[in-house]
């Protein structure tokens, strides 16, 4: 443990040692001290993990974690290098490491080491981005990333804008929260949500927290957005409605045919708003781009960085195609944004956000953004999205597995192994979940589950992968193959 030994209770801290606060122009140094525990800490507990992820499933973790929570509350503290070191190392022994290539069952990303080093800057600074006085700087930065995303998404609007926010599921609320608030300064009693039967439960969970309609679903195939039943959907009715496509399924990967959507939305007189969460990130790319062709239509567009950015979470954007959009979130508190004192000139940020304290994510962003610009991010992209090609054409020809039928949606491919076909409907799905939950109880991999249809229409049990790592390459993938293949040879064809 590199002597990190507790502190005598009752003893004061060493000048500069880490019980002193960040701030200030001693605390870097007191900050600089305890990285270096905490970098070992990460260091020992990922070496003594192994893989991407720890072994002997939820009671073998807990088994190793608790100790060191116990007793999590002491009369006297141990100290905080000590504390430091053993808690953080025994997290990352017991982490799923997205920074592992077998860790690909979710759009979670390995962040970028230049973003969790700002991540750890915006902690020391603590910036709350409730009022000016607060965030000085940081307010800046929050204007200059929420502009150049705004751009990204609405290049051809004169003034579009947008809000940083927990991620995918707060902004799809934000954005039927303003759908709504539109229907009612139009006299509308309510509005209605029209979304595919591949969208999001954020989308059906928003219209209950807002107290809406159930989302009227439209049919899809192929996991896509039928258009010709969008048009039945929307014919006839009357009143505002918000159609929700979605740029990105969770389980596939798979885009809305976004300018049909956009075509006959507009033709109804409707508002579009596009959940691209996890596809938004394409228009980083010059040649990826052209698949979200129609998106600058919206009203509206969910973009979440902390998938295919490699944010550290929270990274998540509302962008709206004009700033007056975003006037019914204005709120009044004498103490954060009193009048006279916008009058005077200091911006202001209670509008910005449902929240009220809330962290400086925007550094991280411009950070990450200024280092490696567009160009640097589209590669990334490219990256992961060929690989996912790459991986489909090595199922395709591999002996033990195979991919469901159709097209790879962005990063995400769907597969599960030959021997479970042998197996009749719900013992085959049976056996595909066995060996995911094999692989997870070893600590050898993460793959996800989706059901989805197969050739014939019936749905499915698949295996699946989301390739979000911007270094992994096809020796990983693989090997990767030839694990679950293994493993589904280990088990038998049976699970039992």
């Amino acid at each position: 443990m590199r002597g990190y030994g507790a502190a005598l209770p009752g003893t004061a801290a060493a000048p500069g040692c880490p019980d002193t606060a960040t701030g200030g122009l001693r605390g870097p140094d007191g900050l600089r001290a305890l990285t270096e525990v905490a970098l070992d800490a990460l260091a020992g507990g990922t070496a003594a993990r192994g893989g991407p992820l720890p072994a002997g499933g939820p009671e073998g973790v807990a088994a190793r974690v608790g100790p060191v929570c116990d007793p999590l509350l002491p009369e006297h503290g141990i100290g905080a290098r000590t504390a430091l070191y053993e808690i953080v190392r025994a997290v990352a022994e017991g982490a799923a490491d997205p920074g592992h290539p077998w860790c690909a069952g979710h759009l979670h990303c390995p962040p970028l080491a230049v973003a969790a080093a700002a991540e750890l800057a915006a902690a020391a600074l603590n910036p709350s981005m409730d009022s000016w006085d607060q965030a000085p700087a940081a307010t800046v930065v929050e204007e200059r990333v929420t502009a150049a995303l705004a751009r990204l998404v609405h290049p051809d609007r004169p003034r579009p804008d947008a809000l940083l926010t927990g991620g995918g599921t707060e902004s799809n609320l934000v954005a039927l929260l303003l759908a709504r608030e539109r229907a009612g300064r139009r006299g509308a009693r309510t509005v209605r949500v029209l979304c595919g039967a591949n969208a999001h439960h954020s989308v059906h969970r928003a219209a209950w927290l807002l107290g809406l309609p159930a989302p009227v679903t439209v049919a899809c195939r192929a996991g896509r957005m039928v258009p010709a039943e969008l048009d039945r959907a929307l014919r006839g009715a009357e009143g505002p409605a918000l159609v929700v496509a979605t740029a990105g399924t969770t389980d596939e990967g798979l885009i809305d045919p976004l300018p049909e959507l956009a075509e006959i939305t507009a033709r109804y007189g409707a508002e579009l708003h596009v959940d691209a969460a996890y596809g938004g990130p394409l228009l980083f790319s010059e040649r990826l781009a052209e698949r979200l062709r129609g998106i600058g239509s919206a009203v509206s567009v969910t973009l979440d960085l902390h998938k295919l950015g490699w944010q550290p979470i929270a990274a998540g954007v509302l962008a709206v195609a004009d700033t007056g959009l975003l006037e019914p979130l204005s709120a009044r508190a004498d103490y954060l944004n009193a009048e006279d004192d916008t009058e005077a000139g200091l911006p202001d940020l209670l509008g910005r956000s449902l929240r009220t304290s809330r962290r400086p994510d925007a550094l991280k962003i411009a950070v990450t953004l200024r280092a490696l610009g567009r160009a640097g991010l589209g590669a990334l992209v490219e990256h992961c999205v060929d690989s996912a090609e790459g991986l489909a054409a090595r199922i395709d020809t591999h002996p033990g597995l195979r991919r469901r039928p159709g097209p790879v949606g962005i990063s995400t491919v769907l597969f599960r192994p030959v021997a479970a076909d042998a197996l009749p409907g719900a013992r085959g799905d049976a056996c595909v979940a066995a060996v995911r939950r094999r692989l997870l109880e070893e600590g050898r991999a993460v793959l996800g589950r989706a059901v989805a249809e197969d050739a014939d229409g019936r749905p499915a049990l698949w295996l699946k992968t989301t390739l979000l790592h911007p270094q992994a390459g096809p020796a990983d993938f693989d090997a990767l193959l030839d694990l679950v293949a293994d493993t589904t040879s280990a088990d038998g064809p049976d699970p039992g």
